[in-house]
């Protein structure tokens, strides 16, 4: 065969292969990102705009005052938390082993129901002024001075007592994984414990702590409870109020744009300031620190530093909330707690479950398709966590709202019958934004469980004619389980918790636990928050009581 006669046989390029595991991973992350767009497109194209009368007016204030937030209380959770880490792990004094895991606990307190505690115990009717005028013989608030509760500062220190946790439970990690042979060396070279602090265990554990603080700032910028009942006006409250009171969405979505953008930027410094520091054990075999204990008045100084913000995150709220809730013990038996109860519970567990559902099948069909696109959006889905509450209720109420229109109408003009608000009257936009919200979170665990199991059992389950679903059910879940109902459990005390979001998004007359506290506080009705906030409390203390058993 002559050359002229010879065909170079070239393959055809072959489309990607259109898998169920990689278009549903695609339309799980897009329904994930699909309100960080909406405020974008909102944003841009307001029916009226008042954007410049916000920058001439409102938005200064909003921003100064969320930044100060965000600065004090990331410099309050970072000193308390490093440093009850640090001790806890360095040294030992009475009650250490306690403390360990007590100071944990914060954690299952939301930061409003430590506000609305702390300004029942500090206010002019409270127990402390109270104590005081009788001490002192004073009979009005004009014969002293006391400090002003409702403030700035006093909501740095609410959010901080609940926050610390994120920065404690990061950092202690990271000195523990610490070899105990860097210490001895530097103990051996004349630094003492406030150098061997600045030199040696705070270099190693700066990731670490830089991440808490960023979780502990992102909380800082979703609250709402709290700055709302101190009158501290923030971003978050200026959506609310831009888009309740002022009834315009384009304004609140140019605000909430500001604060994604605030929010990205600090995960972009945090994540820039680790980019280059890199810390290798030196030794093969790695000594873990032995704790040095401590005698006398250093051990008690100890102990009472890692009792303030344990009092202040857990015992002061925990014991004026109970203290109420037994003086209006017929709080208990008021009919709107029990339907508020019911929601929580319905709309928390079913957005759990979808929730985890959906990051196992992005997880596991991301696993399976090895394709370009969804491993690359797969990342980008965390940023619902990022995102607060108010700017996801943005994103999804004015999409949604539109939506049930166009659904109505063409129920309407095909069966005459009206069908009403399907979507945003209902508790399923409520439901979504839970899921957009805690997704990273399902998404994170369920990650870290597939890469505990050994990728040889899997495949031995396909090589025995098992489909992709079938090694799924028989080889993963089962070896995952823990795991799985971990995350169940924490993305539903999540949602129970979660307050601004409820609500912007829930139905009218539809009170979950956490908007219940917040309505009875805010009428300065805490005998009727009370036993809503302690159901509150008792979930928050179930999750925590699971963390600190998997951190032993």
């Amino acid at each position: 065969m002559t050359n002229e006669n010879t065909q170079i046989l070239r393959p055809k390029p072959r489309l990607p292969r259109l898998d169920p595991w990689s278009a549903g991973a695609v339309l799980i992350a897009a329904i994930v990102l699909m309100p960080i767009g909406a405020v974008l497109w909102i944003a841009a194209t307001p029916a009226e705009n008042i954007w410049p009368h916000l920058l001439a007016t409102v938005l200064p204030r909003y921003l100064s005052t969320t930044l100060t937030l965000m600065i004090g209380v990331g410099a309050l959770t970072a000193a308390v938390g490093t440093g009850a880490a640090w001790l806890l792990t360095m040294y030992r004094f009475p009650l250490s082993r306690l403390l360990d895991y007590a100071l944990l606990l914060p954690l299952a307190i939301p930061a409003y129901i430590g506000a609305y505690a702390l300004v029942d115990f500090l206010e002019y009717a409270g127990p402390v002024q109270g104590a005081l005028r009788d001490a002192m013989g004073w009979q009005s608030a004009r014969d002293y001075w006391f400090p002003q509760v409702r403030s700035v500062p006093a909501a740095m220190v609410v959010l901080a007592a609940a926050l610390y946790p994120y920065v404690y439970l990061l950092a202690r990690a990271a000195f523990r994984e610490q070899s105990g042979c860097a210490c001895e060396v530097a103990r051996a070279l004349g630094n003492g414990p406030w150098a061997l602090f600045v030199r040696v265990g705070l270099p190693l554990a700066r990731p670490a702590i830089a991440a808490g603080v960023a979780l502990a700032a992102m909380e800082t910028v979703n609250d709402y409870g709290t700055v709302s009942y101190f009158g501290v006006q923030t971003l978050t409250t200026g959506i609310f109020s831009v888009w309740l009171s002022g009834g315009n969405a384009g304004g609140a979505a140019q605000l909430s744009l500001v604060l994604l953008v605030m929010i990205l930027g600090l995960v972009a410094v945090e994540r820039a300031g680790r980019r280059n520091m890199r810390f290798h054990q030196t030794s093969r075999t790695q000594r873990p620190v032995a704790p040095i204990r401590l005698q006398g008045l250093r051990a008690w100084a100890a102990t009472a530093l890692c009792l303030v913000p344990f009092s202040l995150g857990f015992l002061l709220p925990v014991g004026v909330i109970l203290g109420i809730a037994l003086r209006n013990r017929e709080a208990w038996f008021s009919p709107g707690l029990g339907r508020a109860l019911a929601n929580t519970l319905v709309s928390g567990g079913v957005a759990a479950v979808l929730t985890v559902s959906a990051a196992l099948f992005v997880v596991y069909g991301i696993r399976l398709a090895g394709q370009r696109l969804p491993r690359l959006l797969l990342p980008v889905t965390t940023i619902g966590y990022a995102a607060p509450g108010a700017v996801l209720a943005v994103g999804l109420l004015v999409p949604l709202a539109a939506l049930d229109q166009r659904i109505a109408d063409l129920v309407l003009r095909v069966s005459g019958h009206d069908p009403g608000l399907i979507l945003t009257g209902t508790p399923a936009a409520l439901v979504l934004a839970y899921c957009v919200r805690f997704f990273a979170i399902a998404q994170g665990a369920v990650d870290s469980a597939f890469d505990r199991v050994s990728p040889s059992l899997p495949m031995a389950a396909r090589s025995l004619g098992r489909s992709a679903g079938g090694a799924l059910q028989a080889v993963y879940l089962p070896l995952m389980q823990r795991s799985v109902a971990t995350a169940l459990l924490v993305v539903f005390v999540d949602c129970v918790k979660e307050l601004p979001a409820t609500l912007l998004l829930r139905p009218f007359n539809y009170d979950t636990l956490a908007t219940r506290v917040h309505e009875k506080a805010s009428l300065e009705n805490l005998g009727d928050a009370a036993p809503a906030a302690i159901l509150v409390m008792l979930v928050g203390l179930a999750a925590v009581g699971l963390m600190a058993r998997a951190s032993r």
